[in-house]
């Protein structure tokens, strides 16, 4: 079978919006995966650093998750949520036991956008509110509802809205006008702008939205502890706190389980978010809340796709293989290992500006030599770099100057040594790159 990307590439986009846009020069079409690495089209091998946006979570074609799914397949692809589904309530079962939400219940939803949307809709109607706080830089989906929340001006293609949004400070540590405080300095600012922002509403605030670690924002993060600092000044008005865990859920970020868990001090979130990884690519995630909430609703709702039998038993597949292998400890110290290794890589670089992150969740914001200045010019010179390499990256943050790196949680240590390799090279290529550039 012979395979022509240029040809595909002229078909998608005569068919496919303007809008959905194709990483590097060149698009690629990944024809097969095993492990940690995909294959493309001509047969080219990379080491994958991106897992489909953090949806590969445990490794590609796992073969306890086909397994599953074939299984699966081979007795009933789909019933709706008007039948009783033994997959779709072992695997509820599963998740409410580990949110840290007590009296939880699961409803289940094909995308991490639907399970945003719909936690909008559970807390606004519970609280009988429109107004919504969200964080600055933040991203929660492609919905109308989701965009009406996504404090990131690359990611709002509208400023028509349902709700009324108010964005609040504390996403992003090193940048913004408390960037220069200490760590509890900053926290205590973040808690006066909250409150202060607070005065400006008509009282009744439906809910907090927010993400532990930004992740199209460039997988930036707060102090641990500043939401459980916001959470004593929620509570004290009634309003939620919805933990948006899409791409920090399940480990990823190897301190916790759950990103949530590094601002614990005043309980877990009210509503819990989740999507990505859990089905390793199936078409699946949901929201955790509280029973009082989860069932506010007083209209009649199904969901015809949420809670597939075949995206619930590879959901379950997945959830077991990750926790019998505690994939999470792989994570923290693999990502260790590898955060390591960039920083080291990193301190000789102008165009590096910061490394952060944790676990298997880290970004590499790039800027303009000498400046402060993010460059969304260098990080597209680096995604194409490491592709060169073998190496496959993604991009987000501030105008999209930063590199996400995020590959299965089952990455080894000798993997993570040759991505740091690659990308070390890719880095030094594009610096050199930006240097010829501003001298000619």
């Amino acid at each position: 079978m012979t395979h022509d990307t240029g040809s595909l590439h002229a078909r998608h986009r005569a068919v496919m919006p303007s809008w959905l846009s194709l990483y590097y020069a060149q698009p690629l079409e990944l024809t097969h995966g095993e492990g940690r690495h995909v294959w493309d089209a001509e047969g080219n091998r990379y080491l994958d650093f991106f897992g489909g946006i953090l949806t590969t979570m445990t490794a590609h074609a796992l073969p306890e998750v086909t397994k599953a799914v074939g299984e699966q397949a081979g007795r009933i692809l789909h019933t709706s949520t008007l039948y009783l589904s033994r997959p779709m309530v072992e695997l509820a079962e599963r998740i409410a036991a580990l949110s840290g939400i007590p009296d939880a219940r699961v409803f289940f939803t094909t995308s991490g956008t639907e399970a945003n949307d719909a936690a909008l809709l559970l807390a606004t109607t519970h609280r009988r509110s429109n107004q919504v706080l969200a964080m600055r830089n933040s991203y929660h989906g492609r919905s109308f509802s989701t965009v009406a929340v996504t404090g990131n001006q690359s990611w709002s293609p509208t400023s028509l809205s349902p709700l009324q949004t108010l964005y609040v400070h504390g996403g992003v540590r090193s940048r913004g006008p408390y960037a220069d405080l200490g760590d509890a300095e900053y926290v205590a600012a973040c808690v006066a702008d909250l409150e202060d922002m607070l005065q400006q509403t008509a009282g009744g605030v439906a809910a907090l939205i927010a993400e532990p670690v930004q992740g199209v924002g460039g997988f930036t993060a707060p102090p641990d502890g500043l939401y459980a600092a916001f959470r004593e000044v929620l509570a004290r008005e009634g309003i939620l706190w919805i933990s948006d865990e899409v791409q920090t859920g399940w480990g990823r970020t190897g301190d916790h389980f759950w990103g949530w868990q590094a601002h614990a001090e005043n309980g877990p979130p009210d509503l819990l978010t989740f999507a990505k990884g859990i089905g390793n690519g199936m078409s699946l995630g949901g929201v955790v809340a509280r029973a009082e909430i989860m069932n506010c609703l007083s209209a009649n709702s199904i969901s015809t796709f949420g809670g597939s039998p075949i995206t619930m038993a590879a959901g379950l597949a997945n959830l077991n293989y990750l926790l019998e292998h505690d994939l999470q400890g792989n994570a923290r110290r693999v990502g260790g290992l590898l955060i390591e290794r960039l920083r080291a890589v990193a301190a000789g670089l102008d165009v590096v500006r910061e490394i952060r992150g944790r676990g298997l969740m880290i970004g590499i914001e790039l800027v303009r030599p000498g400046t402060d200045e993010p460059s969304p010019e260098a990080a597209t010179l680096v995604l194409e770099a490491a592709r060169e390499r073998g190496l496959l990256v993604g991009k987000g943050g501030q105008g999209g100057a930063s590199l996400r790196i995020a590959p299965p949680l089952t990455l080894t240590v000798a993997e993570a040594e040759q991505g740091a390799e690659l990308l070390a090279d890719a880095l030094r290529q594009t610096q050199r790159q930006l240097a010829d550039a501003s001298e000619s």
